[in-house]
């Protein structure tokens, strides 16, 4: 008896450091590997967040941790409590010294940013995500979520589905396959069915000129737009300045019969923004599909 005893008081500070450093690991530890192929530990959520760019602020926000950005992008604007945070420049211009004195311990960046080996080389933490389809906007809320410790961040995205599937309900079966051309860019730059803009066509039952194989947002030429004849046009008013005298496009259907969707600023913002109000983009797209297709059921064309 004596012996089993001296055994288990021997055995006992082995055991309570085993259990006290499993307990440790496993409250320790939030692993997140970004859309670059870096991984990154946490031992507690980020408390101190710079994003650049405004989806990914939109995000951080939509997650209840808008109390935790300390800067943000020039573009980004929603919702308004970010407008007071510091404004830290766009792709061009990033001010990196000021993203420094902030002490972050997070910055969230898209792969096209020019600053993030910079960043990496201050000894920032940067976290690259990418946004261009739904199903990286899932992606992403699921990462986020486990960093930020946020119990259901699918909740999110089962709300922006069901609005995007309540638009699509709106759609009048006269508007569905309905020829659209939507343009991202005046370059020009469209948006094509594996972007986030042309799944959200998709879904509402509109056909897209741009074809699978041109990629998420081709740049185009004027002339394959003439040659698709769209019959609705949808275009943020910031890019509409001269589209009525490209040369050939008085030919164009959507031009011709008057179906130019065109989107305010703050429509645009909302169209191009890959996150938590896509289901808002989903419901503005669809009222301009039941406002401007053609009254009668479309008919293919011809491809380009």
């Amino acid at each position: 008896m004596k012996l089993r005893r001296l055994n288990f008081l021997i055995a006992l500070p082995l055991l309570v450091f085993s259990l006290l450093n499993t307990s440790a690991q496993a409250q320790a530890t939030v692993a997140i590997k970004d859309d670059q192929g870096q991984t990154t530990q946490w031992s507690k959520p980020p408390q101190r967040i710079v994003t650049l760019l405004p989806s990914l602020t939109e995000t951080v926000c939509e997650l209840g941790a808008c109390d935790r950005l300390v800067g943000v992008d020039r573009y980004s604007n929603y919702p308004a409590q970010v407008n007071k945070l510091p404004k830290l420049g766009g792709l061009d211009d990033t001010q990196v010294e000021t993203i420094v004195a902030l002490r972050p311990d997070l910055v969230l960046v898209a792969p096209s940013s020019r600053v993030s080996d910079r960043l990496r080389g201050l000894g920032l933490t940067v976290v690259t995500l990418e946004t261009k389809s739904y199903a990286d906007v899932q992606r992403v809320l699921t990462k986020l979520g486990q960093l930020l410790q946020v119990a259901d961040a699918q909740a999110i995205w089962r709300r922006i589905d069901a609005s995007v599937g309540a638009a699509a309900q709106s759609i009048p079966p006269q508007a569905r396959g309905t020829l659209v051309y939507y343009e991202v860019d005046r370059s020009p730059y469209a948006a094509g069915p594996s972007s986030f803009m042309g799944e959200t066509l998709a879904r509402l039952g509109g056909r897209n000129i741009i074809t699978p194989e041109m990629g998420p947002f081709p740049k185009i030429s004027p002339e394959y737009v003439v040659r698709a004849n769209p019959q609705l046009i949808m275009i943020g008013r910031r890019n509409l300045d001269g589209l009525y005298q490209r040369p050939g496009w008085d030919r164009i259907g959507a031009i011709a019969n008057k179906r130019v969707c065109v989107f305010d600023a703050e429509q645009s913002d909302v169209m191009a923004r890959p996150g938590p109000r896509m289901g808002e983009a989903a419901q503005i797209m669809a009222r301009c599909l039941r406002e401007f297709a053609p009254q009668t059921k479309a008919v293919a064309t011809a491809k380009p």
